[in-house]
């Protein structure tokens, strides 16, 4: 007799990494449901069995009906506003009532459950930045938790509830905290809108590459493919995983001045454009302390414990970056 394949539920999947992690599951043999508010497409060639579920997870009743029989649900909502998804201003009750109220949502409904079986598993696509700011360069999830900005007080936030719940036994709960994820990958369904893919657009443009410092300070810039392997992986290793938070990142922090730099080069040489010019400009007025510290990610724990390792180098992801975008492959998604 066929066993049953497991029943993973996406919640955000139309989203950024959300659409990703749908990409990668779509490749093994499960049954996932896709949950987001507007329809995303169902990847070609799909092994997987998938649903796609449009709502609004805010409504009464909805999220409940999201995660029904969930074995697994991967949690990748994010508030997004304008051209970033983390500039929040504090007090900002609408991006509070997803980037916790959902997750608070999602707990209080698994934790009804009462079929007696396997725990549920969640996987949370948590921030590295949810730690705040450190006077250390190298973070391997050891600092302590001294959020500033109030996104990063809502993502620890929803951590915390998640691993309260894991400590209960209503689930089993794995947060992967993210750094700052980039990129394109042939069959990307949805807009990255971070600093990399901001710059190509820039370059496609003939505009400027902006910098608010000399371009020393470093970034570790993990390809989002890379983060779906990392939850695809996640899942066959739950319970190694359950009742922590877990660093992602590549180990390398790139200068962004030479990555600006690199970005700009590529573009001409698929455009045939004269390359743009890498500026230093005055920060705006909005700008936080950790726009100006450089960040390296040190996985080795979450490595060691899964066996995942980054795939897609640095080049790769810019080439293939800036490729989808001087394509015109960008402007067809929302």
């Amino acid at each position: 007799m066929a066993m049953k394949r497991p029943h993973v539920v996406v919640l955000g999947a139309a989203g950024f990494v959300g659409s990703a992690v749908l990409r990668e599951l779509a490749h093994h043999r499960l049954r996932v449901r896709a949950v987001s508010r507007r329809r995303t497409p169902i990847p070609g060639g799909a092994r997987a069995e998938i649903e796609v579920c449009a709502a609004d997870l805010t409504e009464p009743g909805a999220m409940a009906a999201a995660v029904a029989d969930a074995d697994v649900v991967i949690h990748s909502l994010a508030y997004i506003a304008g051209s970033s998804t983390w500039r929040i201003a504090d007090g900002d009750t609408a991006a509070e009532r997803v980037n916790v109220g959902l997750m608070r949502d999602l707990l209080s409904v698994l934790g009804d459950r009462e079929d007696g079986g396997v725990r549920p598993a969640v996987l949370f696509a948590g921030s590295a930045s949810a730690a705040g700011p450190s006077d250390k360069e190298v973070l391997d999830g050891t600092e302590p938790d001294r959020p500033k900005g109030e996104y990063d007080r809502q993502k620890l936030a929803a951590e915390r509830l998640l691993l309260a719940a894991d400590a209960a036994g209503a689930v089993r709960g794995a947060v992967l905290r993210l750094p700052t994820v980039f990129g394109y990958s042939s069959g990307s369904s949805t807009r990255d809108k971070g600093i990399v893919s901001m710059m190509v657009r820039r370059a496609v443009a003939g505009e400027p590459l902006t910098m608010w410092h000399d371009g020393t300070v470093r970034r570790d810039l993990l390809h989002v493919d890379d983060v779906a392997r990392a939850f695809s992986t996640a899942i066959d290793h739950i319970d190694e995983l359950a009742g922590s938070r877990w660093l992602l990142g590549t180990g390398h922090g790139a200068p962004l001045g030479a990555v600006f730099a690199r970005i700009s080069e590529l573009v001409a040489e698929q455009t045939g454009k004269a390359e743009v010019p890498v500026v230093s400009v005055d920060p705006p007025s909005n700008a936080e302390a950790r726009d100006f510290r450089s960040v390296t990610i040190d996985s080795t724990a979450f490595r060691d414990a899964t066996g995942w390792r980054p795939e897609v180098s640095l080049e790769e992801g810019l080439r293939m970056t800036t490729s989808f975008c001087t394509g015109g492959r960008e402007a067809e998604l929302h």
